[in-house]
């Protein structure tokens, strides 16, 4: 089993630190939770900056993962910060070609 933590956009990640080397994955929310097609909020983008650099200077192994507001036209820019993982609901369920927006946002990152 694996062990994550998790982070809502008000909250600093910061006060993570005492865990992070334990954890094997940190979940940072870019939307505020409760319900689906929020728009990004792009501070987020700030803790996954610091969560990729705080892990390269422990050698810790934990994955950054970022859910809430991601879609092709984000996701570039968020794996630029440094996550690995992304969840994105509404902007691949709400399209007709589901399949066609995945393989958009594979190819946006790819172009980086």
């Amino acid at each position: 089993m694996l062990a994550g933590v998790s982070i809502n956009p008000g909250t600093a990640a910061e006060p993570l630190m005492p865990v992070l080397h334990m954890a094997d994955l940190v979940l940072v929310m870019s939307v505020n939770p409760g319900y689906g097609g929020q728009s990004f909020i792009e501070e987020t983008l700030d803790k996954v900056r610091w969560l990729f650099r705080v892990r390269g200077e422990h050698g810790w192994g934990y994955l950054i993962e970022m859910d809430g507001g991601v879609g092709p036209k984000n996701v570039a820019r968020i794996a630029e910060a440094g996550c690995d993982v992304v969840v994105a609901g509404s902007a691949v369920f709400g399209q007709p070609e589901p399949s066609e927006v995945i393989k958009e946002m594979r190819r946006s990152v790819q172009r980086g």
